[in-house]
């Protein structure tokens, strides 16, 4: 809009009212980080790094926005002075942008984030009240399992199990390759839970064989999901200033290929959240976050155009 120097997703013009097909969301949310800090500076700067990506998508015959009209959100902020307040915050925040017409690409933050956005799907009208309809798939260099860390049982490393105690149908892992012995067992012990290893995936022996098995899995995906993508998830050469960045994980264009196969799928995929974005001097952690969100955006864009059959 004219006049208004607040940075958009991609640089887009935007307009200011409503209704949206795509929104946003920057969520600059950090408590609970256990070594490297930074990601309440992430959202922002992903954004800002957005206007540096091509617009252009295989998948679109049009340049995005390609007709559809998209919205930057403001970024959420509380001065609550409790971590319980202030996910309690964020999932009230959410809730007003978490609706069935929007699409909802929320900007993080430490993956904490992840069970206060659980908790405003529950209003979702795929979701009216059953959580257990819901399919999350986890992106990530870490399970996230464990019952406590450092003491606090709503951790960023603890995301994936509160959202298990929150009641959600499945989790699908994908990339996992640091983890404890608590989570191990969980993994094994929870029929809920399918990871799919780092180490399984890209096996220089197997992994091909490991790597159709999920792609198996994702085909047979159906009803509401929500993905979450830690950056971490993506090898830690190209996110380098994650607080976190483990080797041995997903390329670029492994990232692209799951996210094209899950929407290619009979899923209903609601929304997507990308979290433990901190910022670097060189950009490229931040620019890749901007890439994963673009792309997910793209495959969101192109269901709703093969839709409508255009």
């Amino acid at each position: 809009m004219e006049g208004d120097t607040t940075p958009t997703f991609l640089g887009l013009d935007e307009e200011s009212e409503g209704p949206w097909d795509v929104v946003f969301i920057p969520i600059p949310f950090e408590m609970t980080t256990s070594w490297g800090e930074g990601t309440e500076h992430g959202p922002m700067a992903t954004i800002e790094a957005s206007s540096q990506v091509e617009l252009y998508d295989p998948l679109l015959k049009d340049e995005l926005p390609c007709g559809m009209r998209f919205h930057t959100a403001k970024p959420w902020s509380s001065k609550a002075g409790t971590l319980n307040e202030q996910l309690e915050s964020i999932s009230e925040f959410l809730k007003s942008w978490i609706v069935s017409d929007t699409f909802p690409v929320i900007l993080g933050g430490e993956h904490g984030i992840l069970p206060p956005i659980v908790n405003a799907l529950t209003d979702h009208s795929c979701i009216s009240g059953d959580l257990s309809k819901l399919t999350i798939i986890q992106i990530d260099a870490h399970a996230d399992l464990r019952d406590s860390l450092n003491g606090e049982k709503f951790s960023h490393g603890t995301a994936a199990r509160r959202s298990l105690d929150a009641g959600i149908g499945n989790l699908i892992q994908i990339g996992i390759r640091a983890l404890s012995l608590e989570e191990s067992k969980l993994i094994e012990m929870d029929d809920r839970i399918d990871t799919f290893y780092a180490r399984d995936l890209f096996n220089p022996i197997n992994g091909k064989m490991e790597w159709d098995n999920l792609i198996k899995e994702i085909k047979k995906l159906s009803g509401p999901v929500w993905i979450t993508f830690d950056v971490d998830g993506l090898d830690g050469s190209l996110v380098p200033d994650t607080g976190t960045p483990v080797p041995g994980g997903l390329t670029h264009w492994g990232a692209v290929e799951i996210i094209e196969r899950i929407f290619s799928s009979e899923a209903n995929v609601i929304g997507a959240d990308i979290n433990e974005i901190v910022p670097g001097s060189d950009r490229l952690t931040q620019f890749n976050a901007a890439l994963i969100a673009t792309k997910i955006t793209s495959c969101h864009i192109a269901n709703l155009l093969d839709k409508k059959g255009e």
